[in-house]
């Protein structure tokens, strides 16, 4: 009797290859497009779904998964996927900060120097407004071009893992809300008073802010797509195109 105890103990019922596979299924069916955050939200069930099988081996595998996703909630994995949206934005961030410190550091600081230099000089020039139209028009149809090129290249990879990360999406996805901030801005540039550039403050303050802002858009639309492989793979061990 006592060895059929420790028989007992010993026993664990375990999530087999085929029910992950079906636990990948049920995040997709609940709207978790990201493959990362699916494997997490898996690894959590049939974690549960164990833990429920050591209470109660015989239960089927369908009643203890509905059992372990009712601890989500009435909404689901809504939370765990808005919770993962703003760990990854906030990620992207930090990996834009850090890129946009090189550029006020040597030797990039002088090509920063240079464009500010530029930009100041034209905007104090009597021909100004033309300046700033060019200016922000070449940008925003630049903008454009890449962002359309970074859409067809985020889709391409999804073609080629069948893998939806959801840092690589917001790579390549992301700086697309620029050229819509931008679109919606250009209104207001036509509307500024020329007196405006006549003042010294105005004119340096909207001199580093077109600096900024044009430094913030090359590193969204170029360098860190160019970096993808490197920050994905420094955030999920497991990536692979």
């Amino acid at each position: 009797m006592k060895t059929s105890n420790k028989e007992n103990m010993s026993y664990s019922r375990k999530v087999d290859k085929e029910q992950l596979e079906n636990l990948y299924q049920f995040t997709r069916k609940h709207f978790v497009e990201h493959y990362d955050l699916q494997t997490e939200l898996v690894d959590h069930l049939a974690n549960d779904i164990e833990s429920i099988w050591e209470n109660n081996p015989d239960l089927p595998y369908e009643n203890a998964r509905d059992k372990a996703f009712e601890k989500f909630g009435v909404f689901g994995f809504m939370n765990a996927v808005e919770q993962r949206q703003k760990a990854m934005h906030k990620r992207y961030l930090k990996f834009l900060w850090t890129e946009l410190k090189q550029w006020f550091t040597l030797p990039k600081a002088i090509k920063t120097a240079a464009l500010f230099i530029m930009i100041y000089v034209a905007f104090t020039s009597s021909l100004f407004s033309y300046f700033i139209f060019a200016f922000y028009g070449i940008v925003c149809i630049w903008s454009f071009v890449k962002s359309v090129q970074l859409k067809r290249q985020f889709k391409r990879r999804k073609e080629v893992s069948n893998k939806k990360w959801m840092l690589e999406e917001i790579i390549f996805k992301q700086a697309g809300g620029s050229v819509l901030l931008l679109m919606s801005q250009l209104p207001s540039l036509y509307n500024l008073s020329d007196n405006l550039f006549t003042n010294f403050y105005f004119v340096l303050g909207f001199s580093i802010f077109s600096t900024l802002f044009f430094l913030w858009l090359y590193i969204s639309f170029l360098i860190l797509p160019q970096k993808a492989e490197e920050l994905l793979n420094k955030t999920y061990p497991e990536f692979c195109v």
